[in-house]
């Protein structure tokens, strides 16, 4: 049993940006990520060609800026070396291979007892710590919804998180499901590459100005609005096919709402994703509703639960709502150390 003072689960950029707010007020800290490197889904579960899509200065983390050389919306490379600088500048150094299985709170020792399976040496750990920080993420485990004969499907099925390049897919047929960033973005990524690409939209399609901006919509809805970097243009012209919901799949045929079907070679789920943390977080009745988010939502979103348990990064305002959500834990941990 290893007793730490704080545990944080999680090393992507919420928990990055927590362990070195804390190690600058010298708290001794230990982030437990279950991948094999930090922020494993820009590293590893993200398109080639994926940019920020919110302005550089709405995504810094905490007393570290991004160079003055960088764009205004910077690259998938150029993001994770400013990951990477900022873990070295503020000595983050997380344990990997660390799948934590429950976290329940000790009533007598007034500590987190934290069981955690090691996958790289198919061995279990366990934790006390006085404080713990759930720093997973919104973006935490790929989504697939249930579609009728999908297991009948022949050619390649996927998650936007799989997918790197429209190279590969040249004069295939490829279906998009999902109109989000990523289903948007990957649609045209796929075209430019000269797939015979077409994309799921359930509802009426169209595109307009909101009447809200992105932060709002973040908060208010839980999605940013699309930012078109071409995909209309490609739609307009008819190079993406626009279709409604699927009904159902019978081998490589794809059947959908309005009755007509389609054959194709590729399936990609640009479906979002799904939160596994109350699956391993018991004892909490206050910070975080059945899907592993805070119950009140941002301005009044609570990072603070009780007994010394904290989140960062669920108040749905993206990275800039991960830099307050690591500075306001950090101080107050010192507070009560």
């Amino acid at each position: 049993m290893k007793e730490e003072v704080v545990v944080v689960v999680g090393a992507g950029p919420s928990g990055i940006a927590t362990s070195a707010c804390l190690n600058r007020l010298s708290i001794p800290n230990i982030i437990l990520e279950r991948e094999k490197c930090m922020a494993s889904l820009w590293r590893n579960k993200s398109y080639d060609r994926v940019h920020l899509h919110l302005a550089k200065q709405f995504c810094q983390l905490p007393y570290m800026g991004f160079p003055a050389t960088c764009p205004t919306y910077m690259s998938k490379k150029q993001f994770i070396q400013y990951l990477d600088d900022y873990a070295s500048n503020f000595d983050v150094s997380p344990s990997y291979d660390r799948v934590v299985e429950s976290a329940t709170y000790d009533r007598v020792a007034a500590k987190w007892c934290i069981q955690v399976r090691n996958t790289k040496l198919n061995d279990y750990e366990e934790y006390l710590a006085k404080f713990l920080v759930v720093a997973t993420g919104e973006t935490c485990d790929s989504y697939v919804p249930s579609v009728e004969g999908l297991e009948t499907f022949p050619g390649e099925v996927m998650h936007s998180t799989q997918y790197k390049s429209g190279q590969v897919y040249r004069n295939k047929n490829v279906l998009v499901v999902g109109c989000g960033n990523s289903g948007m973005e990957i649609a045209l990524d796929l075209a430019e590459y000269g797939a015979k690409t077409s994309i799921v939209v359930r509802g009426p399609y169209g595109i307009s100005r909101p009447k809200e901006g992105p932060f709002i919509m973040k908060q208010k809805y839980g999605t940013y609005p699309v930012i078109d970097v071409g995909t209309l243009t490609k739609i307009n012209s008819g190079e993406i096919q626009v279709l409604p919901s699927i009904k159902r799949l019978r081998d490589n045929e794809v059947e959908f709402a309005n009755g007509k079907s389609y054959p194709f070679d590729a399936l990609v789920f640009a479906t979002g994703f799904k939160r596994s943390i109350k699956k391993w977080l018991k004892d909490d009745e206050s910070l975080l509703d059945e899907n592993g988010v805070p119950k009140l939502s941002f301005p009044d979103h609570n990072w603070k639960g009780q007994n010394g348990l904290y989140c960062a990064g669920l108040a749905k305002k993206g990275l800039i709502g991960v830099a307050l959500d690591a500075q306001k834990i950090a101080t107050d941990i010192k507070i009560l150390v």
